[in-house]
């Protein structure tokens, strides 16, 4: 974003007006963090702002300050509409296609506001009338601290912005380890300045698993996990009786795919998901693996080069054979 475009969404925000922040379905600690953090920043500046995604979020961030004003359009349709209908300025968060916001991207699409896109996954679509897209940002948590600070508005962060903030940071690089750059700490230590007491949050964030959250974790290293030594692979599958059996719902599989790559020779992992309509695939590598262009490629999905997903209307086998049978191009490239 240049320092004109700035300027101009400075003076745009002189006025108190309603403006609407959006996010992705199924929103992560990313997505709400910034939604939330950005919400906060901007209600100093008088507006009246409103958070709408389209699904719920996990429980997990039941932590988070003002995290009972999120609209969900699934639970109030019209009225997330005319949220949206009635806004001045809109910002689009942590996605980059209208189509990661369900129906809500046609009221966007339609809508005369001004709109704001702030993200880092690759190739933003011409949405908005202004874009900061940097991929090379660890979160869109870290680019909004960025957008506040060129704004001219850091004196206004307070804890709890930085408490919002620094989940987005904590969450999309696994506790810093992955998908950082130099500036990725600069933003933390600044936050921890703020007041941000990173340990409580990385608590609340990580050791809040349920009884049933740990069983379902047992199952499937147990019984659901396949290793596919030759290529440093591994996957694990749950199918509908395993939805059914464990109750599971909104959140209980988060961070499941990633203790596959715990294994020393694992390099590339996937979670396939048997829903009722849908498999889902969810993604991750170590280094140079670039599983965005696995997702895209064979599951009409994307993301980041070491964490993507996608979806596809198929069978549960098919889409494990056909992870299986696209693993040797990314993991023993010829």
């Amino acid at each position: 974003m240049t320092e004109i475009e700035i300027v101009e969404i400075k003076n745009l925000l002189l006025i108190p007006q309603e403006i609407v922040i959006l996010s992705h379905r199924n929103p992560d600690g990313d997505a709400i963090g910034s939604s939330l953090g950005l919400a906060l920043l901007l209600r100093k500046l008088m507006h009246t702002v409103k958070i709408v995604v389209p699904s719920e979020y996990p429980n997990m961030l039941s932590y988070l300050p003002s995290l009972d004003s999120i609209e969900v359009f699934d639970l109030k349709h019209d009225e997330c509409r005319a949220i949206v209908d009635k806004a001045k300025m809109i910002f689009l968060l942590d996605f980059n296609g209208l189509d990661r916001i369900d129906k809500l991207g046609e009221n966007v699409q339609f809508s005369k506001a001004k709109k704001i896109m702030i993200d880092h996954h690759l190739d933003p679509e011409p949405v908005a009338d202004y874009v900061m897209s940097e991929t090379e940002a660890s979160s869109t948590c870290e680019l909004i601290y960025k957008f506040i600070t060129q704004l001219g508005y850091e004196h206004l962060i307070d804890e709890k912005i930085g408490e919002c903030l620094f989940t987005g940071l904590v969450t999309d690089t696994g506790s810093f380890k992955y998908s950082t750059r130099p500036y990725t700490y600069q933003v933390a230590a600044n936050l921890k300045e703020k007041g941000v007491d990173d340990y409580t949050l990385q608590n609340n964030i990580f050791n809040s698993l349920t009884v049933k959250q740990l069983q379902l974790l047992g199952h499937c290293l147990a019984n659901r996990m396949e290793i596919m030594e030759e290529h440093g692979a591994a996957y694990i599958y749950l199918t509908k009786e395993d939805y059914a059996k464990f109750s599971i719902g909104r959140g209980d599989t988060e961070g499941i795919v990633n203790y596959m790559l715990m294994v020393h020779n694992i390099k590339l992992a996937a979670l396939i998901s048997e829903q009722p309509t849908v498999v889902k695939i969810s993604l991750r590598s170590k280094g140079d693996i670039n599983v965005q262009a696995m997702a895209s490629t064979h599951f009409r999905g994307g993301g980041h080069k070491n964490a993507s997903g996608g979806a596809a209307y198929a069978k549960l086998d098919d889409i494990i054979n056909r992870f299986k049978q696209a693993v040797p191009n990314y993991t023993n490239p010829s």
